[in-house]
Order: structure tokens, then sequence, then C-alpha cells
């Protein structure tokens, strides 16, 4: 089904849609295939390789045979290999992002920034993969030395959505061959174009044979079991759902594996009377509407004082009604469609439960009549704690906006929930800021700042929100083990 695109021009049959095991491309051992859509037409624009069980066992075997030389490398020349697959990145930047608009439907600006930010996950870890530093020290009896290694953890499955595409694999590609680890990557299948054409790259910039091995399957549950059950893989890495890390967890503790999980958010927005209204509004527009709201770490529940609320409800609603809405791939385009029909049709009926619960929609709040994935910009306001839009992970664009009065109750509100990945504090009062923070259950808060995703930084969150942390030091650790040596000498 490789074509060029009529709206694009973009050239599909350049990316490979074989599994990539081993180095080499292959089809699925059983020939199937499965079909990739443009959310913009709804229409299939390629079909990639089905993977089997047989077919996840053989991309094991292959990240086991390429473990011993990987770890093995000197760690400049892992270095080295890792700044060529961000210089390849960079390169590359507008084929990618083109093609990330392509199968998830993002608008151009947004894929741009993506792979802006992925190809940095490289450069980071090109710079870390040097500075795995142990430790040494002196038994506090004095009778031997504490050596401790890092070490890396070996074969690591790595699993990633199809929200962000490129950044999730390559945030977790980056640090785990940083470490010395090799790996099979598990894409979405709604998006798994760009894991293959980064796969390309990886073989180009000299990364070897089988350290990096790509399956799409449409049978995720039994092939991603299979490989937790195998005893040669020591590492899972997931981002997706709550719900499907639960299962996912249960299914490693068979075989004790270390677990790196960054699930879902329920994100706060807490906007205080104080506050610079410009500024939060800017914040606001990044922290919803980045990637069209279908993201982890999108501003879900906004928590707006008394005395503000009705200021920032209208100019919110301005801003995004006044979006324009369209496929992802033209440059117009501010937001681009949602990723599937499930997802429209499940964002009408949580925006149809606030309202009969008393909420007012200001602008959008009904699907867009036309070919595609497609739902307006919505902001609704006076909505009811008990709202389920307030209960659950919108992935859309959506901002659902509720006031308070004091300090406690917006915390408190903000802390009713199983999630805890990041919030957002919109405040003039340094002092509140930094209190506040303190006290949301959150892994990430962003003070003043409607985004805080860095690769230098540590990403992840408290609660069902997931465990470990991606991005800064903390992130090759999570593809580590750590070692001790008792040794005596003199």
């Amino acid at each position: 089904m490789h074509k060029t695109t009529p709206q694009t021009g973009f050239d599909l049959a350049a990316v490979p849609t074989g599994l990539f095991i081993g180095g080499t491309w292959r089809p699925g051992s059983t020939g199937q295939r499965i079909d990739v859509i443009d959310p913009s037409t709804g229409a299939a624009i390629a079909a990639v390789a089905d993977a089997s069980v047989e077919d996840a066992m053989v991309a094991v075997q292959a990240a086991t045979d390429a473990g011993t030389g990987w770890a093995a490398t000197a760690p400049r020349k892992r270095s080295e290999i890792l700044r060529r697959c961000f210089e390849l990145m960079v390169e590359r930047k507008d084929m990618l992002a083109q093609l990330i608009s392509l199968e998830n439907g993002k608008a151009l600006s947004d894929a741009q920034g993506e792979v802006a930010y992925a190809a940095e996950f490289f450069r980071w870890f090109a710079e870390e993969a040097v500075r795995l530093n142990g430790e040494i020290s002196t038994a506090p009896s004095g009778a031997n030395k504490i050596i401790v290694q890092h070490q890396p953890i070996g074969v690591a499955v790595l699993v990633t959505p199809w929200n962000f595409p490129a950044a999730m694999a390559t945030r977790k590609i980056a640090p785990a061959l940083a470490a010395g680890c090799t790996c099979v990557l598990k894409p979405a299948t709604e998006t798994p174009l760009t894991a293959y054409a980064l796969a390309a790259l990886f073989a180009e910039a000299g990364v070897p044979d089988g350290v990096v091995n790509v399956i799409t399957t449409g049978r995720s549950g039994p092939v991603v079991s299979a490989m937790l059950h195998d005893p040669r893989v020591r590492k899972l890495s997931f981002t997706g759902s709550t719900e499907v890390g639960r299962r996912l967890l249960h299914e490693a503790a068979d075989t004790v594996i270390s677990c790196s999980m960054e699930l879902g958010g329920n994100a706060p927005f807490i906007v205080f009377d104080d506050a610079d209204l410009d500024a939060a509004i800017e914040g606001a527009m990044i922290a919803k509407m980045r990637n069209g709201g279908e993201a982890c770490t999108a501003a879900n529940r906004f928590y707006v004082q008394g005395g503000i609320a009705e200021a920032f409800s209208q100019r919110l609603a301005e801003r995004m009604g006044a979006m324009q809405v369209g496929p992802g791939y033209e440059a117009a385009t501010q937001c681009g469609p949602l990723i599937n029909q499930g997802a429209v049709d499940r964002i009408a009926g949580l925006i149809d439960d606030a309202s009969s619960r008393g909420a007012k929609v200001l602008t959008g709040g009904r699907p867009l009549d036309r070919q595609g994935f497609y739902f307006p910009p919505t902001v609704i306001a006076g909505v009811a704690g008990d709202a389920t839009i307030m209960q659950e992970e919108i992935f859309g664009p959506v901002a659902a906006i509720a006031t308070f009065a004091s300090e406690d109750e917006v915390i408190a509100a903000a802390n009713a929930t199983e999630y805890g990945l990041i919030a957002y504090v919109y405040t003039r009062d340094l002092a509140r800021g930094l209190r506040v923070s303190e006290r949301l259950e959150s892994g990430m808060v962003g003070l003043n700042r409607g985004i805080v995703s860095d690769p230098a930084a540590p990403f992840g969150g408290v609660k069902q929100s997931g465990l470990g942390r991606e991005g800064a030091h903390h992130g090759i650790l999570e593809f580590c083990e750590t070692k001790y040596i008792a040794v005596s000498w003199g």
C-alpha cells in the first residue's frame, strides 16, 4: 500500500514497513499486515508487518546475541554513535515531522517540536554514556573497600504509545543504548511508520545489528507477555495508560523484571487571583493544546480562583475558539484531528456528561461534520467536581474549568485523584507557588510555566502515574544494575 500521499507529496515508499530484527528487514511469520490510518481522512496510507509471538522471540534472540558485544563497547564509542543518531534526526527533521503528522494527525508545528525534543535525548545520553561513574569508599570498620559499579541490566523491552511516536521511542532507546543495553521496541500500531523510519536512521548512524529491534503487532497482549516471560529479558519500559500498565506489572512480576512505567495523568492547572493573566493564558494554551491535548502532560482540570475565573475563562475560550482546525500536515493548521473515531466519541460523551451536571460550553463542544477524526478546541466552564471529565484523562482539545476559593481547597481538589504525573501553578507570589508545589501530589510541577519536559530533567509521576524516571541522569540508571564489590588490598 506504499504510495505518495496526494495531500503532501510525501513518498511513503521510502519508509520501511517490515519487522526490523537483527539488522534486517523481514515480513512477519504469518504474512499478515496492519493498516496505518491517516486520522485527517480516515483512509489507510500504508500497511506494516504484523509480528507473531515467534517473531518476538527471534527479536529477543537478536537482542541477546548483540548484548555482550554492545555492553563491552567503549563508552566513548557508544557516545559517538548516539551523537550521530542526534545529528541524523536533526538533518531529517522535516521528513520525520511530515511522517508524524501523516500517521498521528498532529499539527506540523507540533510534529516539528516533537522531532527536536526526540533528537535531544540522543544528544543528552551521548553525554551521559561517558559519565556513568561508580563509587569507591572505605567500609566504616576499615576492614575493606566498597566498590560500586553500574552495569547494563540486559535486554530491554520498550513499549511506546501513539501520541509521541518519535519522542517516546528515543526517550527509552537513548538511555538503554548509553547504558550498554540492547532492546526490542514495540511501537503502537496506530503510528508504526515513525518507529521504522527511526530504525533505518539508527542503522545508518552505526548502531550495530541486533542492538535495536523494532516489531509491530496486532497481538500486543500475547506478544509482550511472551517477551516478559522470557528469562533473557530483564527490563520493561512502558509508556501508556494506567490500566495497561497495571496489567504489565502483573505480567512482569512473574519473572521479577525491573519496570519503568510512565502512565496516565490528570493534570491540574491552578490559577490564583494574583496570577499574571496574560502569562496564565499563554501557559494554558501550551499545557492544554500541545499535541492537540493528546498528551499525558496535558492540563486536564483547570482550577481558577473566583476573582479571576470569568476573565480567564472568556480569554481562553477566545484563544481556543480561534484556532485553525485541519489536517496536521497543512501549514496553517493549529489543531489536527484526534487519533481515531473512538477518541472523538469518548470526548463528546465527556462533554455531554459535564453539561448535564450544569457546565456551560463556551466554545466548541461538538464533533466537526467532516471527513477525518476532528473535534474542535473546546472550553467548558462551571464544571462540577463529580463530572467524569474531572475524573478521567481527557486526551483531547478540551479545557474543563472549575472555580475555587482557598489554597487548601484547591490543593485538596488537585490531589483527589489516583494520578500524580504533573501539575501547573500560576501565581505572582513565589512563596505561595513553592508552598503549593510541595503540597501537590505530583512528580512534576510547572510553576508559571506551561511546559516542563526536558531531556535534562527527571520525567515521571507518583501514585498510579508511574514508576521510575526518564531523562536526566536518572534515566540511564533505570537501565543499570548496581553491583557492589567488597575488596581488600594492601
